[in-house]
C-alpha cells in the first residue's frame, strides 16, 4: 500500500503544507501540539478540505484539486480513532460496532460477533461507552473502525488521555491486535516513545510542515536538524563554529571537539543526548567538559545533573543582554548511580564523538 500525500491548506494564523510519500505499513507522524498533525489526519479522512493538491492511497485518488476530486469520508475506506473515540453514548457497545456496516442483518450480527471476540468485548455488548473503562472504550472504537475493513487506519494521539500505567497496558493491546492488520496505519503523536514503539517509517512536523523523514530508528540516530532532535529528546544543543574538517568550537559549552569523521560542511549545530555522557575521574583527555554541578533531580529510576557550560565556569557571561544561562544535562540511569555514590562526582564527562549529532537548523 502506497500513500502519495501533496496538500496546502491555510487558515487566519496556520498553515498547513505537507508532502510525502511512503509504502511503509506503520507510519508515524511526530510533532509538538499546534504543529499540524491532526489536520494531517483529518485531511486524510475527508474531514478537512485541502485548498490545493492531492491524496492517493494505493493508486486511488481521494483527493485531487485539479480535478476537482473529492471523495466523501464514508467512501474512502479510511478508519479514524480520534483522542476521544467518539463513540455514540446512546448506543450499546455492539450498536456502535455495527455503526456504518452495509448489509443484511445476518451478516451485520455475524461481523459484529466475530469483532466482539476479536476485541475482548465478550460479555460488554449491552454496555454504555459511559459504563466502560477507557481501554473497553478504546477497543470498543477499533472494533467499530476494523468491522468495515478499512485501506488505512489513522490513530489520533490515542494514548494522550490515559494514565500512565493504562496508557502502556493499552500500548501493547493496541499494537497486538493491529498485528493481524494488513493495511496502512498512520499514528500521529507528540510522545517521542509513542512512536519510536510504533512506526518503522517515521515524519516529524513542526509549524505545519515536515522537516525531517526516514526509518524510524535512524531518524533518533541521526535526527538531521535541531526540531527533530528536540522532538526526539536531545536535550543538549550548542552552534558550533567549524575549525577544520575534524574539529568544531561548541560556543555555548566552551570547548572544542574533535572527530574522526568529517565534520558536515552544512552543520550549524551539535546535540548529544543526556544519557550518552562518561563520567571521567582523573586526568583530563580529548572532548572532556569540566564537571560543575549546579543542580540536580532525583527521579525514581535515573539521577539528572545540570551541569555549567565550561565558559561560564568563574566567569558572567552574557548573552543578548543577559547572564548566559546555558547548561548542560546528564542523566544517569539507576544501575549506574552506585558508582557515584562509591567513587562522588567525576572530574570530567566524555564526550563519545560517534554520538555527536551534526545538526542544521
Amino acid at each position: 500500500m502506497a500513500i502519495d500525500m501533496l496538500i496546502r491548506k491555510k487558515w487566519d494564523k496556520f498553515s498547513l503544507d505537507i508532502n510525502f510519500k511512503s509504502q511503509s505499513k506503520r507510519i508515524g507522524i511526530l510533532g509538538a501540539s499546534g504543529c499540524g498533525k491532526s489536520m494531517t489526519l483529518k485531511s486524510i479522512a475527508g474531514i478537512e478540505t485541502p485548498d490545493s493538491g492531492h491524496i492517493k492511497i494505493d493508486g486511488n485518488i481521494l483527493f485531487d484539486k485539479e480535478t476537482k476530486t473529492n471523495l466523501k469520508t464514508q467512501k474512502r475506506k479510511v478508519g479514524y480513532l480520534f483522542q476521544n473515540y467518539a463513540l455514540f453514548p446512546t448506543m450499546t457497545v455492539e450498536q456502535n460496532i455495527a455503526a456504518g456496516l452495509k448489509g443484511n442483518k445476518q451478516d451485520i450480527h455475524k461481523r459484529v460477533k466475530e469483532m466482539i471476540q476479536k476485541f475482548g468485548l465478550a460479555g460488554l455488548e449491552k454496555h454504555y461507552p459511559k459504563q466502560l473503562s477507557g481501554g473497553q472504550q478504546q477497543r470498543t472504537a477499533l472494533a467499530r473502525i476494523m468491522a468495515y475493513e478499512p485501506e488505512v487506519i489513522l490513530l489520533d494521539e490515542p494514548f494522550s488521555a490515559l494514565d500512565l500505567y493504562l496508557k502502556d497496558r493499552l500500548e501493547q493491546e493496541v499494537l497486538q491486535m493491529l498485528e493481524s492488520y494488513m493495511g496502512t496505519v498512520i499514528m500521529v503523536s507528540h510522545n517521542r516513545d509513542e512512536i519510536y514503539r510504533f512506526s518503522e517509517e517515521l515524519f516529524v512536523m513542526d509549524k505545519g510542515r515536515i522537516v525531517a523523514s526516514g526509518k524510524t530508528e535512524e531518524l533518533f540516530q541521526n535526527p538531521k536538524n535541531k526540531t527533530a532532535a528536540i522532538l526526539t529528546g536531545c536535550k543538549n544543543f550548542s552552534s558550533i563554529i567549524y575549525i577544520d574538517d575534524h574539529t568544531v568550537e561548541a560556543k555555548e559549552w566552551g570547548i572544542c571537539l574533535k572527530t574522526k569523521r568529517k565534520v558536515p560542511k552544512d552543520a550549524k549545530w551539535i546535540g548529544y543526548r543526556a544519557h550518552d555522557f562518561i563520567p571521567v575521574w582523573g586526568t583530563r583527555g580529548e572532548n572532556m567538559l569540566k564537571f560543575q554541578l549546579e543542580s540536580s533531580a532525583r527521579l525514581p529510576f535515573e539521577q539528572n545533573y545540570y551541569i555549567a557550560a565550561e565558559n561560564r565556569i568563574g566567569n558572567s557571561t552574557e548573552k543578548n543582554g543577559e547572564k548566559d544561562k546555558t547548561m548542560i544535562c546528564w542523566f544517569v540511569q539507576r544501575e549506574k548511580m552506585e558508582e557515584i555514590e562509591k567513587k562522588g562526582f567525576p572530574d570530567y564527562l566524555w564526550i563519545d564523538e560517534g554520538k555527536i549529532l551534526f545538526l542544521n537548523e
